[in-house]
């Protein structure tokens, strides 16, 4: 890799990182005792200080040790939109010594038994109105069986004017609870007994998140408290971030992006986190202003929504100082106009599940668009051949590794992934990231293809294998194959490509497959585009070629966009 010359390098930042010796913990007690009265989270016209925060921790973690029996080593599953209740959770099972294992609100009851499974998780967080997607788990006899949820609703806790603000399908009451092992998250966070030491530190096991692999099957990766922190101190001093930065957290507390950038740095800074329930431009604009938010991350499509809409140009925005994130790239037109119509450059960086987010930046300012920037402290990042493992000179396209503190310490309890996934180059261990990209002569890495077969819609990853087992659970489906298609608004979106059985043949429509994709897996999996096909190619050893289809595809929409131009 070219050595970063010091006219480039961020200026204050440290070549290396230096991680401290805590727990995530650790850091919302000091913010408790340095800022008790500072609001910490501002959830639908609530605010919660950080001493408020805290003692709530402090109760659920006491009432999950006393009335649950969860001990030290123990992984809790967290199923929920973004809530105050979502970082209660989360802190309160690493208080123990527990791990939080974040799934996706859009997950199937399948889906979400997989990772109960495969993670040996017993107890579970979840939202109210997502009750059926894991209550058929609860008490069942034969694995996975779970033994408690603790159930929240939204809208607890907030004024009659809050509870208007968040979205209707999200304004419910609570309802009674009844059979055993459903408990009141309310009941939990009322306990006044005290937690009990379970001797955390950091190198404990703090978040375990899914990511799904080549072969389809999700897998999860093992986050310390001390890999979670590599990526939020590295983060924080690259971009310059401190205790008075209020952030706007709307990505997703699930995905690494909104966990790390919405809930734990601003909890390891001490900073205010205006939080938002979903997604939604006009409000997002409206808190912005009404709060003089600093720093956003988001997906290039969510930016693209707030300032592409009516009005937004009434609105003062001028507290928004950083503006960053990655998972897609920003188009050029969208960062010229952010830049000529309201002085903002979008930081794009690069990262993984696997990496806790945070892993390559471009230095504020001396940003390159669409580019994944410069690995930063203390990350070594390389581009090999993928067959012959050696490191490929400026200006070539191989598979990018890597290493730093901040990439996971495993896959849990999946040797094999392990093994495909890690190699040694020069006595060290390195990440095989799947993605090929190149380095220019100045140090910054640029996207440009993937190794791994991957649809990435709005940053989120969809593996093809994952969703072609579900279609062939269809009974009208013969063959299928699952490519990803340009999206301008997520980058790719699903396409299934389908072979009817001869019998079904016009009595099964692309719109009935779509529909029943939904009901099955979560919607940015499910094709939102399906067509039907007499045969699928193949080559001479019976394998679909999903790679010949996938650029057929994406040359007939190339032509047709040009046609519609000229």
């Amino acid at each position: 890799m070219p050595f970063v010359d010091s006219t480039i390098w961020p200026k204050g930042v440290p070549r290396q990182l230096r991680v401290p010796n805590v727990t995530l913990g650790h850091f919302l007690d000091t913010a408790a005792q340095r800022y008790p009265d500072k609001p910490a989270l501002v959830f639908a016209e609530r605010e919660i200080s950080y001493a408020q925060l805290r003692a709530q921790v402090e109760s659920v973690a006491a009432w999950l040790q006393q009335a649950l029996g969860v001990r030290h080593g123990d992984r809790i599953l967290l199923l929920s939109q973004n809530c105050p209740q979502f970082v209660v959770a989360y802190y309160a099972a690493l208080r123990i010594g527990a791990a939080i294992v974040p799934i996706n609100p859009m997950s199937t009851l399948p889906e979400v038994e997989f990772y109960a499974a495969d993670s040996g998780a017993e107890v579970a967080f979840v939202a109210q109105d997502l009750l059926p997607r894991i209550e058929p788990l609860l008490g069942r006899a034969g694995a996975p069986s779970l033994r408690a949820l603790v159930v929240h609703t939204y809208a607890e806790g907030l004024s009659p004017a809050g509870v208007q603000t968040l979205p209707e399908a999200m304004r419910f009451e609570p309802q009674t609870l009844q059979g055993a092992g459903l408990h009141a998250f309310a009941q939990a966070s009322a306990c006044t007994a005290p937690v009990q030491d379970s001797g955390t530190g950091p190198d404990d096991l703090v978040v375990l998140p899914y990511t799904s692999g080549t072969t389809g099957h999700p897998k999860g990766c093992c986050h310390t408290h001390r890999t979670v922190l590599a990526s939020n101190i590295a983060s924080q001093t690259w971009r310059n971030l401190h205790a008075d930065s209020v952030f706007l957290c709307v990505a997703p507390l699930f995905h690494m992006l909104g966990m790390q950038n919405g809930m734990n740095m601003p909890m390891t800074l001490g900073g205010t986190v205006i939080m938002m329930p979903r997604w939604d431009p006009v409000r997002a604009a409206e808190l912005i202003e009404r709060h003089r938010i600093t720093v956003w991350t988001a997906p290039p499509a969510m930016v693209i929504d707030l300032f592409a809409q009516p009005g937004v140009d009434a609105r003062d925005l001028s507290s928004l100082t950083l503006l960053s994130g990655g998972g897609a790239a920003m188009p050029e037109a969208v960062s010229r106009m952010l830049f000529d119509k309201f002085g903002l450059s979008y930081n794009e960086g690069y990262g993984l599940s696997e990496t806790a987010s945070f892993l390559h930046a471009n230095p504020i300012a001396r940003g390159k668009r669409q580019c994944l920037g410069l690995p930063t402290q203390g990350v070594d990042s390389r581009i090999i051949d993928p067959a012959t493992l050696q490191e490929l000179p400026v200006g070539e396209v191989g598979e990018l590794v890597t290493r730093g503190q901040q990439v996971m310490t495993a896959y849990w309890r999946n040797e094999q992934a392990n093994r495909d996934a890690f190699i040694e180059l020069d006595g060290q261990r390195f990440f095989r990231t799947g993605d090929l990209a190149s380095v220019d002569e100045e140090g910054y890495f640029f996207m440009r293809d993937r190794l791994k077969r991957m649809i990435n819609a709005s940053g989120l990853k969809v593996w093809p294998a994952e969703v072609e087992g579900f279609m062939y659970e269809h009974p009208a489906v013969h063959e299928a194959c699952i490519i990803g298609v340009p999206d301008d608004k997520r980058g790719e979106s699903v396409m299934a490509l389908i072979v009817l059985k001869p019998e079904q043949r016009g009595r099964v429509s692309e719109q009935d497959i779509i529909d029943w994709s939904r009901e099955r897996m979560a919607v940015y999996k499910a094709p939102r585009e399906v067509r039907f096909m007499d045969s699928l190619p193949k080559s001479g050893t019976g394998k679909i070629m999903w790679r010949e289809l996938q650029e057929r595809e994406h040359a007939q929409r190339a032509a047709a966009a040009t046609q519609e131009d000229a």
